[in-house]
């Protein structure tokens, strides 16, 4: 899996860091909730670990600007704060566990899998919009002022990708990880390559651009 760890204690951060990497997973982690944020809203997971008691932004805070910005990722709260109405508030917030330190690791281990098993929530999207353009996710068509546009696999994906996270400047990094599942920069110019490419589809032939580099930031869909 594909995990966020949002954690200020170093001595819990490494070992959740430690125990999740010995069992393959993939893990992000942030040591502050406003960092937490940013790289929650722009990154893609299968499910997040958030401390409630964290610098700068705490985890309810967190949780609520996620599922507002309609991010379905599961979340598992991990923290010391373990009061029946504390789990209750946790859970309205928007998380879907809660795990009370001192814990297990094999139960932490367990709970993630469990949520990763989850079927996502009924409003999952099936149609991505931004303007004019439309994208079917069930159909795998792209539509823009009517006008079928043809598009390759990654570029598809890369669209995809972007329209999840409309309005939201997208790094070269979160989309190297995101549309090419690489955890490493290949000094290439792949993303340059394949975001001009889909502009001259997408963009080009129409009035208005929706794709928009960011100098210095990266990518943002507008619409």
């Amino acid at each position: 899996m594909k995990l966020l760890l949002i954690e200020d204690d170093a001595t819990t951060a490494d070992y959740v860091l430690r125990g999740l990497r010995e069992e393959g997973h993939t893990v992000d982690h942030l040591a502050n909730g406003r960092d937490g944020l940013t790289q929650a809203l722009g990154g893609s997971y299968d499910v997040m670990i958030i401390d409630r008691m964290l610098p700068e932004l705490d985890g309810l805070s967190i949780t609520r600007a996620i599922r507002a910005a309609k991010v379905t990722t599961p979340i598992i709260f991990l923290t010391a704060i373990g009061g029946v109405d504390d789990r209750i508030e946790g859970l309205n917030a928007g998380a879907d566990d809660y795990l009370v330190k001192p814990f297990a690791f094999g139960e932490l281990s367990a709970r993630l899998a469990a949520l990763a098993r989850r079927p996502q929530a009924q409003s999952e999207q099936v149609m991505l919009e931004a303007g004019d353009l439309k994208m079917d996710l069930i159909a795998r068509k792209v539509t823009r002022s009517g006008q079928e546009i043809d598009l390759l696999p990654r570029e598809f994906s890369l669209l995809e990708f972007l329209l999840r996270r409309k309005g939201r400047v997208q790094t070269r990094t979160m989309l190297l990880e995101g549309v090419w599942d690489l955890n490493f920069d290949p000094q290439t110019n792949v993303v340059e390559t394949h975001i001009s490419r889909l502009r001259n589809k997408v963009d080009k032939p129409f009035d208005r651009d929706l794709i928009h580099t960011v100098r210095g930031a990266g990518y943002r869909i507008e619409g």
